[in-house]
């Protein structure tokens, strides 16, 4: 009897046998799986003639992942940068022309068109998505925010008129029920939710330190 030698280069041996595309997630993501599924009302049981949940789940998580906000309010005539209402400037008021039907700057913040009325999952029901069966560690969810691009100008002087907004993708790592909001990180180029040494963000970012 002999014993099964493993050869030095198993590894890559194994990444030439490549036979084709493969549904494996290969690309690393701080976020969980289950976080990108959608909400589906469906029977688990299937009904003749309609589609297994399953397959309604992954249709409607490809159609929302298709969806870009940035561009559905582009669409509508938005400008995503002008949703924030900065500090008023009297000596720098645009003229009629160039407002088209607006003379007065916006002042309002979002919230207070805000409504929930419609949403398919409360607060409490979208930081569950971070949470992985078998873990005690709750991974960020994965969003979009309206952040200034400038972050040292954007934590000092949000209403800077100097700043310019974006939808950033973020990671969602807590929410305040007091103050109704949410704590979020910027990913980086990788997609990735880090800390300042590249760590993971958990449990909204609160470690046994503190």
């Amino acid at each position: 009897v002999t014993k099964l030698k493993m050869p030095g280069n198993f590894k890559s041996l194994l990444d030439q046998q490549m036979f084709g595309p493969s549904t494996e997630a290969l690309t690393e993501s701080d976020f969980p799986v289950q976080s990108f599924k959608p909400k589906v009302q469906m029977p688990f049981k299937r009904i003749p003639g309609q589609n297994p949940r399953k397959v309604e789940e992954e249709r409607r998580r490809r159609l929302y992942l298709s969806f870009d906000i940035a561009e559905l309010l582009a669409s509508k005539g938005i400008d995503s940068n002008q949703l924030m209402p900065r500090h008023y400037d009297p000596d720098n008021i645009p003229p009629i022309e160039e407002t088209k039907d607006s003379v007065f700057p916006i002042y309002l913040p979002l919230k207070v068109f805000d409504n929930d009325e419609y949403d398919c999952r409360t607060p409490e029901e979208w930081m569950s998505l971070g949470l992985e069966p078998g873990s005690c560690d709750r991974k960020p969810v994965p969003g979009k925010a309206l952040l200034p691009t400038d972050d040292v100008l954007g934590h000092e002087d949000p209403k800077s008129q100097e700043l310019v907004y974006e939808w950033i993708d973020v990671g969602v790592l807590d929410y305040d029920k007091e103050t109704e909001l949410y704590l979020v990180h910027k990913t980086d180029k990788k997609g990735l939710v880090r800390d300042e040494e590249g760590r993971p963000i958990f449990n909204g970012g609160i470690t046994r330190e503190g």
